[in-house]
């Protein structure tokens, strides 16, 4: 190691005394001498750099780090208090390449960033080749969508009982993400039944022709028993004087949004379903297996499809949980949030999907 002395003549006094300029070259020199030669590096060297380094990387400008990270992600000697410096930075720049990557991080490190960083440094974290079932159970339960969907697409990443109950339950308000849960090559023949059954109609058929071949048997014979279960089902409402009252409206052209809304509010359930019948051309029957379920999506789907506001949206939510029951917070922002995503084209297509079946 008398090769970093020589380079930076007195460097313990530019460790512990120079001014930030002083210290962001030496650190600057000193990283590229252990680039240079990490090949042949025993490890007492490597610590010693590492050392000297996680003094002065700091002191370094925002592109200086973010090369250095980049470059030490790949190397499997890199100094471990250094990359673990810089995988802790706030800066996604920085700590992304070796979150995504670097071989030195140890799991206890990942889960712990795991649990305080943002979702830039989940999103990373989610890319890499192998992920363990407590790294996954933060990610999915701190990450956002994108996150989720990242993990879920990782075919190294491993899952734990609970933290796939999570992806299933989340995966019940997003189609994207019930194609990746759908196929991945772990899933349990009980858990495809559970993540079907959350799913809609359409979506289940979108993942029978994508999924493998091995995986397609399975999937149809989960179909046919949800089919099967949800045929035997019979309502027990009386949607008689409800219909007689939206022809009413109807006649009078009085049927419109405001009208729902009131039933909505009112809890008044056949009034409102019999409306959006009316207003969506969906049948009755079609709309109260949809609507009485335990997802809310198919009041989004029907809801952007005729273009109701989101405050009637949320009525129609409220009035399927009940009066005695309440929706949390972040279940209702969750819904807002999905319905503004949802594209009409695709809503509409799902409405299609949905006429279409009633008339065969």
């Amino acid at each position: 190691m008398s090769a970093a002395t020589s380079l930076i003549p007195g460097l313990d006094e530019i460790v512990r005394h120079g001014d930030p300029k002083r210290r962001a070259d030496a650190a600057r020199r000193i990283a590229e001498l252990f680039l240079e030669g990490a090949a042949k590096f025993r490890p007492d060297h490597v610590n010693l750099f590492d050392g000297v380094l996680t003094g002065l990387v700091p002191h370094t400008g925002l592109a200086v780090r973010a090369d250095l990270a980049e470059r030490l992600s790949i190397l499997a000697n890199a100094p471990r208090g250094l990359v673990g410096q810089l995988a802790r930075d706030d800066e996604i720049s920085i700590a992304g390449p070796l979150l995504r990557r670097s071989p030195v991080i140890d799991e206890q490190a990942l889960v712990e960033i795991a649990r305080i960083k943002g979702q830039g440094h989940l999103l990373a974290m989610s890319e890499r080749r192998m992920l363990s079932p407590d790294l996954t159970d933060v990610i999915v339960q701190r990450g956002d969508r994108e996150v989720v969907r990242r993990a879920a697409g990782n075919a190294g990443a491993l899952f734990s009982h609970d933290g796939y109950s999570s992806l299933i339950r989340r995966a019940g308000q997003d189609a994207v993400l019930t194609l990746a849960v759908g196929q991945r090559a772990d899933l349990s023949g009980p858990q495809l039944k559970d993540l079907l059954a959350g799913s809609i109609d359409v979506i289940r058929r979108r993942l029978l022709e994508v999924a493998r071949p091995d995986r397609r048997a399975e999937i149809k014979q989960a179909m046919s028993d949800i089919s099967g279960m949800t045929e035997r089902v019979e309502s027990h409402r009386d949607f008689a004087p409800a219909q007689r009252t939206i022809l009413g409206l109807h006649g009078a052209g009085e049927l419109n949004e405001a009208a729902l809304l009131g039933f909505a509010k009112d809890h008044k359930y056949e009034e409102s379903v019999a409306a959006l019948s009316a207003m969506a051309a969906v049948k009755i029957a079609t709309l109260d297996r949809l609507i009485s379920g335990d997802r809310y999506d198919p009041i989004l789907i029907v809801g952007k499809t005729i273009g109701l506001e989101w405050a009637t949206v949320r009525a129609l939510i409220l009035l399927r949980l009940g009066k005695n029951r309440v929706a949390s917070p972040a279940d209702i922002e969750g819904a807002r949030v999905n319905f503004a995503r949802l594209m009409p084209s695709t809503a509409e297509g799902v409405v299609r999907f949905w006429q279409t079946r009633q008339s065969a």
